[in-house]
């Protein structure tokens, strides 16, 4: 592993950063104590500092040389509404939230990274740290370009890390194009006409119609999409009645789809509409179908792929680099950042958890052990693009 030992020396401050973090967690949007902490942070190292950027971003400008290039790198901030189970000594003081996913570690990293290039780095142009809000399930990403992110921090192109389960300390995985899957959500309402559930002759049950829309909205990914192409489709979420004797009056249905491409996109959103129409004309009610199109596909531009390639084979070897791995079915509001610039998401592994530490469990906990490797892959990538 090639570390750096200036930024080695920067070790026990991440540490020390991470765990305050971890401590202090805040959710979508609520993020105005972990702004300030990095606001200062920056401030400190000699950054100019932007804030209130979808509400509590923050973006760090560095400059060197007179060079006109530009590099976005952009880090997560937000935690998870989950109570903290670890027993950890900097355990999380907000009762029902904690850094559950790895933000309090990827947002020490880039911390790490802004104050060595600030001491220490040889590059020439603008780099712009980016801490974004309320990644988890809110759209912080899509609402920091909306705010005018890349209007105001003009930049070439941008750059994600994050932390990956599994794969092994010291490895890191990337692909070119998809490498994760668009996320969009759907809200069910199955309207019929309860009573005595004795008497269902006299009811129009919309339980029984809710289970047969249900049965039938998993045959869109098996029968209808392309074997070739991937998609999702789970309901996660079912609500209707309250007595053992009484057919409600109404069913409600959530759940969410995944997939890669625009075009398996609209046709499972075509044949959910479709498969709705026909549910609620076959058992005579009304049926109401909301469906949003949350986050997109993450889909890494050919040449900054290889420029993240080249940038963590510096730290961690070439063999140490996986170039094929698999797209996956979760998603990253990055992806709205990858629709306005070129760029590439790449992840770090963590290591193999131990049962219920896994991400978006309440026993987990970010890999200290990480801190070094991620912040030197920022500052080769930065002294790389910007030489």
């Amino acid at each position: 592993m090639n570390i750096n030992e200036d930024i080695q020396r920067l070790v026990p401050a991440m540490v020390q950063w991470r765990h305050y973090l971890h401590s202090h967690p805040e959710t979508a949007f609520e993020e105005k104590g972990t702004s300030k902490f990095i606001a200062a942070r920056l401030e400190e190292f000699g950054l100019e500092v932007h804030t209130g950027l979808a509400g509590t971003g923050v973006v760090g400008t560095l400059r060197k040389g007179q060079g006109s290039r530009a590099v976005g790198f952009r880090s997560d901030m937000d935690a998870l509404d989950i109570e903290e189970k670890t027993g950890l000594a900097y355990s999380s003081v907000n009762v029902g939230k904690m850094h559950a996913c790895g933000h309090d570690g990827h947002t020490a990293m880039l911390l790490g990274a802004a104050k060595y290039l600030a001491e220490n780095g040889n590059f020439n142009g603008r780099i712009y740290f980016i801490f974004q809000p309320a990644e988890e399930n809110e759209g912080g990403g899509r609402l920091m370009v909306e705010d005018g992110l890349f209007e105001r921090f003009p930049v070439d192109s941008v750059f994600g890390l994050h932390s990956f389960p599994i794969l092994p300390v010291g490895f890191f995985a990337i692909r070119t194009g998809p490498m994760m899957a668009a996320f969009d959500i759907f809200d069910i309402t199955v309207k019929g006409k309860g009573g005595h559930a004795g008497l269902p002759n006299l009811v129009n049950d919309p339980v029984v119609a809710a289970a047969y829309l249900i049965t039938m909205l998993q045959s869109i990914v098996s029968r209808n999409v392309n074997p070739v192409d991937s998609a999702v489709l789970s309901v996660t979420m079912i609500n209707a009645g309250t007595m053992h004797n009484v057919i409600p009056d109404r069913v409600k249905i959530a759940g969410t789809t995944r997939h890669f491409t625009t075009e398996v996109q609209d046709l499972v959103e075509k044949r959910m509409c479709e498969i709705v129409q026909g549910t609620a004309l076959s058992h005579g009610m009304e049926i109401e179908l909301e469906y949003q199109r949350r986050y997109p596909a993450v889909v890494n531009n050919e040449q900054q792929t290889m420029q993240a390639i080249e940038a963590a084979a510096s730290v961690a070897g070439k063999d140490h680099v996986l170039t094929g791995l698999p797209p996956s079915t979760g998603s990253e509001d990055f992806a709205f950042m990858l629709q306005q610039k070129p760029g590439a998401y790449m992840v770090i592994g963590a290591g193999n958890p131990s049962p219920g530490s896994m991400p978006h469990q309440a026993g987990f906990d970010f890999n200290d052990d990480l801190l070094p490797i991620g912040a030197s892959y920022w500052v080769n990538l930065a002294q790389q693009l910007l030489a």
